[in-house]
């Protein structure tokens, strides 16, 4: 079968389309035939070395597709059963073997990109409001990159449970799109400070928690948008990591809450998983939540996909195609 390798970690230019030996599942296991692979910025940072895998390795911890084989010991999904995944490394490939416990089976309705889509990007949305903070109504949140594959959905599902909605984004299309998924005030960072802009906004009070996938740019000014008691919630870097902090900050800026979640940690059982998936996949067919393709990528693409990521040009959901 056809997968991308990472031989030796750096830029998007490493990736490798090689021929390799199609896996066979272990028990336990589905042998998965991919439809549809989700492109996340966890695959950006195992190529750069940031996330350590011993190499070579293949990128990838999220698809879609067909169960094509059962390992031992699986007996509630079938041969010709259209799966979702997760958390399951070496997805950029024309198969996968993929752990039960980590896979759900898709309503023959759902599309595989919708699926493929859902499985880090719509679960890490989910925990984050219902878990992580859980979120209440008359609440007001921060959503930086609210144009992104994870933002389009959080501002979606913040307005679902009845929050306040303020995005950050980078451009003005951008900012258009936050705004048709709900958002109520969307900032331009590129023409405005949007530390400032948060505390206008809320008459200098601050917001209830601040949802962080940017990091190094923006940690400290979010930090400052937090009423006293608030959350910051930081779940991705993709400006790079923060800094190390001292705790007397938090203190110091009104007893304030950080923590650093990862969606491993809240779906550690396979009814968590499908717990989440089932809440997203019911808002999805009521017509409250979108999910967005931004992009399809064939499979021998996955560079140039990785490159759009990091240029934070892209919106929405970013897709690889094994057949295109």
């Amino acid at each position: 079968m056809k997968a991308v390798r990472v031989h030796h970690t750096g830029g998007p230019d490493v990736l490798t389309l090689d021929e390799v030996p199609t896996p066979e599942p272990k028990s336990g296991e589905l042998l998965v035939q991919l439809e549809s692979i989700g492109v996340n910025f966890i695959d950006t940072y195992q190529r750069q070395g940031l996330y350590r895998l011993p190499l070579p390795f293949t990128l990838g911890v999220e698809g879609a597709g067909i169960v094509r084989r059962t390992g031992p010991g699986v007996n509630d999904i079938r041969v010709g059963d259209r799966v979702a995944f997760a958390m399951t490394q070496g997805t950029y490939a024309e198969f996968a073997c993929v752990p039960v416990g980590k896979s759900v089976v898709l309503p023959e309705n759902v599309h595989a990109e919708t699926g493929a889509a859902l499985m880090v990007q719509g679960v890490t949305a989910h925990y984050l409001v219902r878990s992580t903070f859980p979120l209440s109504a008359g609440q007001t949140v921060l959503v930086h990159a609210a144009a992104g594959g994870v933002g389009l959905l959080l501002v979606q599902i913040c307005k679902i449970l009845g929050a306040r909605v303020i995005g950050t984004v980078s451009t003005e299309e951008k900012a258009l799109l936050a705004r048709e998924a709900g958002a109520d005030e969307v900032i331009n960072y590129s023409t405005a400070d949007f530390e400032p802009e948060v505390r206008r906004l809320t008459g200098g009070t601050g917001v209830d928690v601040v949802y962080e996938s940017v990091g190094k740019a923006t940690f400290d000014r979010s930090l400052n948008c937090l009423k006293p008691r608030g959350y910051l919630v930081l779940f991705g870097q993709s400006s790079g990591p923060v800094a190390p902090l001292d705790p007397q900050v938090l203190n110091s800026r009104g007893s304030l809450f950080l923590t650093r979640p990862s969606l491993a940690h809240y779906m550690r059982t396979r009814e968590e998983l499908q717990q989440r998936v089932n809440e997203l996949l019911g808002w999805i067919s009521r017509g409250r939540l979108r999910v967005t393709i931004g992009a399809r990528y064939p499979l021998d693409s996955a560079a140039l996909a990785h490159k759009d990521l990091e240029s934070r040009k892209t919106t929405g959901k970013l897709i690889l195609l094994p057949r295109s």
